[in-house]
């Protein structure tokens, strides 16, 4: 792509948590110029009555209309929308579109119309993601459980795992509820979904894709008590010293932008507001202990989209997504 000419994005769904983090990439991004950003429910309102961090960073105002005078847009709409606004509305054929709900995930329905969504993990399938024209962006809990277990499925290795991970309230959208409330979070977890995540299918596709004789996966969710981030533990029996477990991984990753492999002990506060996964393991009694963090908000959403929009369009892969981490 010609650097001097910049991609025109458009928004979906952009009052949200995700279109929020991805109007503050996309403000930023030095080759991408934002043209509208759509919402039934703000239309006529300046950005920042609804995000307002961007306060002084932005005079655009949410769009009642649909524009597809744009390179890419992005589908930053609830679970079943995706697919219902594609049907609503014909977009051109040469828009690239990201979608960060479930609704294309799985091969199954990865076809619209004459549309087919590429599943956007790109530590998977960079190679289909850089020819795609759409993306189904992964889901959170899917990014940071498969990153950890890929590598072992790559290899044929991969054994009955045994997942729990623990997400903040923004995982739960911006629609108030009571789960997310600040008076029930505070103080509290909570145990959901158990071996019955919405995620588990894309999970078991990916590495049914690397290990057709795969095992199962058995996750247990968790609700945390703050805000952003995602951490998982992960572990499966396994005959791999800690020492070559590491070897493969870090090769596994060696070109992964993002995905980075600790000999120390991780963090949630390494990763929060950055698009990293880190990655540490553990050996004990024969169990391969993995452990992965990520942002939610970012490489579990925001960021990975725009990582995958940086592939799509011939960008350097980190374009606009270097960021500090929100360590203290």
């Amino acid at each position: 792509m010609n650097n001097s000419k910049k991609i025109k994005a458009g928004i979906i769904g952009g009052a949200g948590y995700t279109g929020g983090e991805l109007l503050r990439i996309l403000l930023n991004h030095p080759s991408v110029d934002v043209v509208f950003v759509h919402s039934r429910s703000n239309a006529g309102q300046p950005l920042h009555k609804v995000h307002g961090d961007l306060l002084g960073e932005t005079d655009i105002v949410f769009a009642s209309e649909i524009n597809d005078d744009v390179d890419v847009l992005f589908l930053c709409v609830g679970h079943g929308e995706a697919k219902v606004f594609l049907q609503n509305n014909k977009i051109k054929s040469a828009v690239k579109i990201i979608d960060l709900s479930q609704d294309f995930r799985l091969s199954a329905t990865a076809t619209i119309d004459d549309r087919k969504f590429v599943y956007g993990l790109p530590e998977l399938n960079k190679k289909g993601i850089i020819v795609a024209d759409n993306i189904a962006n992964p889901g959170c809990f899917a990014t940071a459980i498969q990153l950890g277990v890929l590598p072992l499925a790559g290899l044929g290795i991969l054994n009955e795992v045994h997942t729990t991970g623990i997400t903040g309230s923004t995982g739960a959208g911006q629609k108030l509820q009571e789960t997310s409330h600040f008076s029930w979070r505070a103080n509290n977890i909570q145990a959901y979904k158990s071996l019955a995540h919405q995620h588990l299918n894309e999970i078991m596709q990916s590495i049914t894709s690397l290990q057709p004789a795969h095992k199962p996966l058995n996750f247990i969710p968790w609700r945390g008590d703050f805000t952003r981030g995602i951490y998982v533990t992960s572990y499966t029996q396994s005959d791999v010293s800690i020492e070559e477990a590491y070897q493969l991984y870090k090769q596994y990753y060696t070109d992964a932008m993002f995905t980075h492999v600790s000999k120390e002990m991780i963090d949630l506060k390494q990763v929060v507001n950055t698009n990293k996964c880190l990655i540490h393991m553990e050996k004990v009694d024969g169990n391969l202990i993995i452990h992965s963090a990520i942002d939610n908000l970012l490489k579990g959403a925001s960021g990975q989209a725009v990582q995958n929009m940086n592939l799509m369009f011939g960008l350097k892969e980190d374009e606009g997504l270097r960021f500090k981490a929100s360590s203290f």
